[in-house]
């Protein structure tokens, strides 16, 4: 039964709608893989085991009277501890939490439910998702490749347990990076849609009444073993909710779906202030010329003029802006947490800039930000993906938060490092896949697939078609 915690998602629903294996097999065999590894990589903190087993029964129970809740009937999945959960703990990392149980569910959160899946339990992060590694009040996450080394942050456990086989699908969420640098630095799949696609609300613990959230460059995402599952995810999470009101109806988006050879591929081995590994570099030169091998128009290019350095303060700028007006208990701990990571650059010190702004310094943060979003969506007009790192490094041993981190042998500063080639898509809002493409000598390297934004299913199509002509996900050795 091992080798079922490896299905991808919409597989191991089938098998389940199949009658090939119930519910409750499914599930016990997720149990039996996190008894046995969870202690070891601390990626999912709160196991809600009692609740699971008793819906994992009741889907049986239904699939024997023909009933099917949804694509994901009685698949058990994992969400990261920042989300609303009702009646399970949703603690942001953070001990002050502990006993906040949410009485709704986040709208992502109540999507997979409604699509049949069965929350098995939360996943670790960032102490309030403020650090690129996951080393929260619960504890420190460790990469299934190394135990000595980081699964990043701050969606480290969401990226951990997909890696491992401890859930077949994680709901992750993301601001300067925090979904897309773990499933990078643990070489699994990850999404950030386009900003508004999927409803946020709930997706932050809010104790008080009347908070909706963070609205703003902060995307809901998802963990997993295919390119696949993540279309599958997509598909159930979008769309209104009456919650969030900048978020359309579902989109009803028309998938050119070519084969590879058909597609304009723009790729990229940096940009801006921050060096990339020699690593790093490699896979993406290696990845380009397999495109080019198979017929693809590959093309070596970053936009131009696009300030790279800018758009990264800027994103800090608005971020800090919009962080310090939020009603939430924590907000002191978060910004002291930022005043530890001063050590991590520009990034930082413009959020705590930010956290200042008047309104009209605000104001001109916005403007700078339409004029980043239109440059990049004018580079993209003219190619069907961008292709660049998605982190100027691979996965590091754990340090002490604000040591700078050494990329062949210069030094970068800590989180600025970090989030080099995630913020720019954060601050303009452009979907992106995370797809895992290469090893180092000791853990996985993966690549960003950028698209225009809206086009999120395309871009998914387009990463599936890639996925076809190389290898990707690899299941960690001892797992």
């Amino acid at each position: 039964m091992n080798d079922i915690v490896f299905l991808p998602a919409y597989q191991l629903a089938k098998t389940i709608r199949d009658r090939q294996v119930s519910a409750l097999e499914v599930l016990e065999a997720y149990l039996q893989q996190i008894a046995q590894h969870n202690p070891t990589i601390n990626a999912i903190i709160t196991l809600d085991e009692e609740n699971a087993i008793a819906k994992a029964k009741a889907a049986d129970v239904a699939l024997a009277k023909g009933e099917v809740w949804g694509e994901l009937h009685g698949v058990p999945v994992t969400v990261k501890d920042c989300y609303e959960t009702v009646g399970m703990r949703t603690t942001c990392g953070y001990k002050g939490l502990s006993n906040y149980i949410p009485q709704h569910d986040a709208t992502a959160v109540s999507r997979i439910r409604n699509a049949g899946a069965i929350i098995l339990g939360k996943t670790n992060l960032a102490l309030l998702a403020s650090d690129m590694q996951t080393n929260s009040d619960f504890g420190r996450t460790n990469n299934p490749w190394n135990l000595a080394y980081t699964v990043g942050g701050s969606s480290g456990g969401s990226a951990a347990a997909v890696a491992v086989g401890l859930s077949p699908l994680d709901l992750c969420s993301g601001m300067g990076g925090s979904g897309r640098i773990p499933a990078h630095f643990c070489g699994v799949f990850g999404m950030k849609p386009t900003e508004n696609r999927v409803s946020m609300a709930g997706a932050w613990a809010t104790p008080l009444e009347g908070d909706r959230g963070l609205q703003y460059m902060y995307a809901a995402g998802a963990m997993t073993r295919s390119v696949a599952d993540l279309k599958l995810w997509l598909s159930l999470v979008e769309g209104a909710d009456g919650r969030s009101w900048q978020v359309p109806p579902t989109h009803s988006e028309v998938v050119d779906a070519r084969s590879l050879k058909e597609y304009r591929i723009a790729w990229s081995d940096g940009f801006g202030d921050v060096p990339v590994s020699i690593e790093i570099r490699t896979v993406l030169e290696k990845l380009a010329n397999t495109l080019a091998s198979h017929g693809c128009v590959v093309e070596k290019a970053n936009p131009s003029p696009f300030d790279f350095t800018g758009a990264i303060e800027t994103c800090g700028e608005l971020i800090g802006a919009w962080m310090s007006t939020r009603p939430i208990p924590q907000l002191p701990l978060l910004q002291d947490n930022l005043r530890r990571l001063i050590s991590g650059g520009s990034v930082v010190k413009s959020s705590l800039r930010g956290t200042r702004f008047n309104l009209k310094q605000y104001a001109s943060a916005m403007a700078r930000r339409d004029r980043f979003t239109a440059q990049l969506e004018q580079f993209l007009v003219n190619c069907d993906a961008w292709i660049c790192p998605t982190v100027a490094f691979p996965a590091f041993g754990h340090q002490p938060v604000g040591r700078p981190i050494s990329i062949d042998g210069q030094q970068v500063n800590y989180l600025l490092g970090g989030v080099a080639y995630t913020a720019i898509f954060t601050l303009t809002g452009h979907p992106v896949v995370v797809i895992p493409v290469g090893q180092t000598a000791a853990v996985p390297i993966s690549i960003q697939l950028v698209g225009r934004r809206w086009y999120d299913m395309q871009l998914l199509h387009i990463a599936e078609k890639i996925t076809e002509v190389i290898e990707t996900y690899q299941r960690p050795l001892g797992f």
